[in-house]
């Protein structure tokens, strides 16, 4: 009892039901329509052979006088037919025709009647019904002449029967096929009710079930099952960035405990005291830059507040930050080069572009060293392209590169592919570079243009491309 209701009261089942009285009502008006008009045809077809039928025996009353009309009436009366005569003196008195009995309504003017009356085929008798026209002849004589119509009225009856018999099976069957939609709506809709219950008690790995229709209901699942997939993905990052950052700052934290407690334990000195700030400010140093990555890649992740863009001139915004780096390349014996490229220009937060460009700036000069650097300068190339729907950014550096199975891996935060830490970082560089690509709807690709397919990443010379859409706002398309 409780389902039926439960089905009764759904928006399927209701929808169904006034889908099906505005089908009745439709189908109602419809046949309604074509009733009125075919009755109104042959009510005119009966009126106007009644007329003409009146109007020729008139001309026999004028061409032979009473006795001709009488000739004719019984002539025509004798033939079958659903014509109805009948011939009255001033008394009223019958003359001719073929109606045995007066009917009641031949008093008052002349008019249109409808009558019933005794009609005898073959020997038997029947009672018919008529619509017959009054006229009054010079000398007092009244003539009725009219047409059977009972024929008429059972194709009425035929028509007005088939019109609620069929609005009765449209009703019927219109609630049959809504009980069943519904029903079928109410097991899908039950379904994405259960997932949805067992999504709130903690499992995000349910997604919504999809029967493969394509209809509404599958496009709605497929949609909240993509939110799912990414709030999964989220709360997935969310775990992992934790673990990492109680993984990776619980070292430096360690050490700078360790150290002030050394200090503190060891025999007072200005000496030793300095040295243990200067180390503690390093990490401190350190700890801080961590958490600002850490904070920009969350910003950008959100949005970045939805900045509206600005113009960019490639060309112009690598020769600034080639210049910025230019003196720690010196230091290692490396040349930063701008590869002159057409007009580039694109629409972007120029902040975050130059974060992204400069951290990868910053993996090159720390990793992208060749291997013989030592005897040779270590050149890195900025080079920027466009077809006018994406820009693409490229640094490359001279180093041995990713390896390919780590390409995708090392885009995540805290991520560093050297086991012994030599060089100083926090493995968000390329998590920031991803981040800032993502926000203009782009993403990062990796080349190894020196480099054979079976090397899988090895080789002199590797690119780091940022490939950015030309959008002026990031809310757009």
């Amino acid at each position: 009892m409780k389902s039926l209701a439960k089905l009764l009261t759904s928006t399927a089942f209701r929808l169904a039901v006034m889908f099906t009285f505005v089908f009745a009502l439709s189908a109602a008006l419809v046949i309604g329509y074509i009733y009125w008009n075919t009755s109104l045809l042959l009510n005119r077809q009966v009126e106007e052979s009644v007329r003409s039928e009146a109007e020729n025996l008139s001309r026999q009353y004028e061409t032979g006088g009473i006795v001709r009309l009488i000739n004719v009436i019984e002539q025509r009366s004798a033939a079958p037919g659903n014509t109805i005569y009948l011939l009255l003196d001033h008394a009223d008195r019958p003359l001719a025709g073929n109606l045995y009995n007066v009917p009641a309504a031949l008093d008052g003017p002349p008019r249109w009647i409808e009558f019933k009356y005794d009609r005898y085929d073959g020997g038997e008798r029947s009672e018919s019904l008529a619509r017959a026209r009054l006229f009054i002849l010079p000398g007092d004589y009244t003539l009725l002449v009219g047409r059977a119509i009972s024929e008429l009225r059972r194709f009425e009856k035929v028509i007005t029967s088939a019109l609620f018999w069929s609005l009765g099976l449209i009703l019927v069957i219109g609630l049959l096929a809504g009980i069943l939609v519904s029903r079928r709506m109410l097991v899908r809709i039950d379904r994405m009710a259960a997932s949805s219950r067992q999504i709130m008690a903690g499992d995000l790995s349910e997604r919504i079930h999809e029967t493969g229709s394509g209809d509404e209901l599958d496009r709605l699942a497929q949609s909240l099952n993509a939110m799912l997939e990414r709030i999964e993905n989220l709360l997935q990052g969310m775990r992992e960035v934790s673990d990492n950052i109680a993984h990776d700052l619980k070292t430096p934290l360690t050490r700078l405990q360790n150290r002030v407690e050394a200090v503190l334990r060891a025999k007072p000195s200005i000496k030793n005291y300095r040295g243990a700030l200067e180390k503690t400010i390093e990490e401190s140093d350190f700890l801080i830059r961590t958490f600002n990555a850490l904070l920009a890649i969350a910003r950008v992740g959100a949005g970045a507040g939805e900045t509206e863009f600005v113009e960019i001139e490639t060309a112009a915004l690598l020769g600034d930050i080639a210049e910025l780096y230019e003196p720690t390349a010196d230091d290692i014996n490396a040349n930063i080069v701008v590869v002159p490229g057409g007009p580039t220009r694109f629409w972007g937060d120029r902040e975050l572009i130059s974060q992204a460009i400069a951290n990868l700036i910053d993996n090159a000069l720390k990793y992208g060293r060749a291997k013989d650097a030592v005897n040779s300068k270590t050149e890195i190339k900025l080079q920027a392209e466009t077809d006018g729907k994406k820009v693409r950014i490229s640094v490359t550096d001279s180093g041995s590169g990713i390896p390919i199975a780590e390409q995708v891996r090392v885009l995540d935060r805290f991520v560093r592919l050297q086991t012994d830490h030599s060089e100083p970082g926090s493995g968000l560089g390329l998590s920031l570079v991803a981040a800032v690509t993502r926000y203009h709807g782009g993403s990062v690709e990796f080349t190894d243009p020196d480099a054979s397919a079976e090397k899988a990443g090895g080789g002199e010379g590797f690119s780091v491309t940022m490939v950015i859409a030309n959008k002026r706002n990031r809310l757009a398309g």
